[in-house]
């Protein structure tokens, strides 16, 4: 299990003095007590794969944010610090798909629904993440959108 995973890299991390790891992984790991007690759950337990995966897409996504506003701050060491994390969250999460392969789906989706207008872009948006749950960047799926139209 994932969840069991983040827990035992806690320990590897402390023992190979990896303080970046260990720091991101101890976040991990806090988040996901978080949501278990979110969701009136023992702190306890252990988390799903798949809630595990959102957790960890969540905390991917804020330090993408994060990123995005250092860089505009002009805080470059900051920005360093959240891309080392950022990069170690990314290797718990599956791989994206690309852009063709997503633009495939998107046509396929559009074309599948009827969709023939740019009001009914939300409806296209709503299938297409639905399908793509975990597998694609929400914001690639909706510039490809946009493109469509």
């Amino acid at each position: 299990m994932l969840h069991e995973q983040i827990k035992a890299g806690i320990k590897e991390a402390m023992m190979a003095k990896d303080s970046v790891r260990l720091e991101t992984l101890r976040g991990m790991s806090a988040a996901f007590t978080n949501e278990l007690v979110a969701k009136n759950r023992k702190p306890s337990e252990m988390l799903t794969d798949e809630e595990a995966l959102a957790v960890i897409a969540r905390l991917a996504k804020q330090r993408k944010d994060s990123i995005e506003q250092f860089k505009k701050g002009g805080r470059q060491d900051l920005v360093d610090v959240e891309e080392a994390q950022l990069k170690i969250l990314e290797t718990y999460l599956p791989k994206m798909m690309d852009r063709s392969e997503v633009e495939k789906i998107a046509r396929a989706k559009k074309s599948e629904l009827g969709i023939t207008d740019a009001a009914k872009k939300g409806m296209l948006m709503a299938a297409l993440m639905k399908d793509l749950k975990g597998r694609a960047d929400g914001t690639v799926v909706k510039e490809i959108v946009d493109s469509l139209f």
